[in-house]
């Protein structure tokens, strides 16, 4: 786990009472460099999600900027920088951009299905090469599969995994199961594995996003870590296999949960920290409109 998520496990008290469990304390973390914006610092303030009213705490503090990782909700506290800056999707007025369309196209092959979270080895192994090859360097880089069983099990509020399945649709005609073709991103595909346009039947409600009716048969490319709010969908943690980035999964993956807020009847889907300038997190700021956190509230982005 994160060094500083280790930090703050290890300095709850041993002895809760029922009552401070259900009565958030709030903790400052030590400065640390910052992972966003090189020679900067940053600081959290976070707080144990535990107790009967964990999952309340986390619709109210999500609401207001926090972030969960595991049973703690955190937010940066950073002195003399606000450069993360929450955001949040506005479901049913999102508009997705050109190439946000050419992404659903080109993920028409892939189905997501929302289950209980549950970890898997399978998905580990998606979650390890993920890290090994985008965030070798990062807070998560030691992660074993017992830290992402933690990641995905230590949680007290209504989380579930998504799994991205590449899927093969039925082909009418040629039975050749063994003739090679070659797929997208010129990997070998065999007949049998070769995905064709999805039938027209298929319920896809936003620029080719897929959903649970697909086959469970197909390898797994992606994997989310989602959270269910009571006024959206909140993305915990995501990641892909890196042999397949031509697909832009991390842009499929929140086109996805788009779709299906707006299928659930829920108003947002958070994104987590916007950060300008950063590579990692400038992103966030495509989907729009979407709403962004200041000192006066929640502002809107066109």
């Amino acid at each position: 786990m994160p060094e500083w998520l280790a930090s703050a496990s290890d300095n709850q008290t041993p002895t809760v009472t029922q009552h401070s469990r259900d009565t958030p304390q709030f903790y400052l973390t030590a400065p640390s460099a910052c992972p966003y914006l090189p020679g900067r610092e940053e600081r959290k303030v976070f707080t144990h999600l535990v107790g009967g009213r964990a999952a309340e705490l986390n619709n109210i503090l999500t609401q207001g900027g926090f972030r969960r990782s595991q049973s703690i909700a955190y937010r940066p506290a950073c002195e003399g920088c606000r450069s993360c800056v929450s955001v949040r999707v506005i479901a049913h007025e999102f508009r997705p951009s050109r190439s946000m369309r050419r992404i659903g196209k080109r993920n028409a092959d892939i189905v997501g299905e929302m289950r209980t979270a549950v970890p898997t080895s399978e998905q580990y192994s998606v979650f390890r090469a993920y890290l090994d090859s985008r965030h070798r360097d990062g807070g998560m880089a030691d992660m074993t599969v017992l830290d992402y069983a933690m990641m995905v099990e230590d949680s007290h509020v209504d989380t579930r995994i998504i799994e991205y399945r590449r899927v093969a649709f039925p082909h009418d005609g040629d039975d050749d199961e063994d003739r090679a073709q070659v797929g997208r991103g010129g990997r070998l595909l065999s007949r049998r594995n070769t995905p064709a346009r999805p039938p027209a039947s298929t319920p896809l409600r936003l620029v080719g996003v897929g959903n649970a009716r697909g086959s469970r048969s197909g390898d797994l490319v992606a994997v989310a870590l989602t959270d269910v709010l009571g006024d959206g969908l909140s993305m915990v943690y995501s990641c892909f296999e890196p042999d397949e980035s031509a697909r832009s999964l991390g842009t499929f993956m929140v086109l996805d949960h788009i779709a299906r807020a707006r299928a659930m009847g829920l108003a947002y889907v958070y994104l987590g920290y916007w950060v300008r300038g950063s590579g990692k997190m400038d992103y966030k700021g495509r989907f729009l409109p979407q709403e962004r956190l200041t000192p006066d509230g929640w502002m809107r982005a066109e």
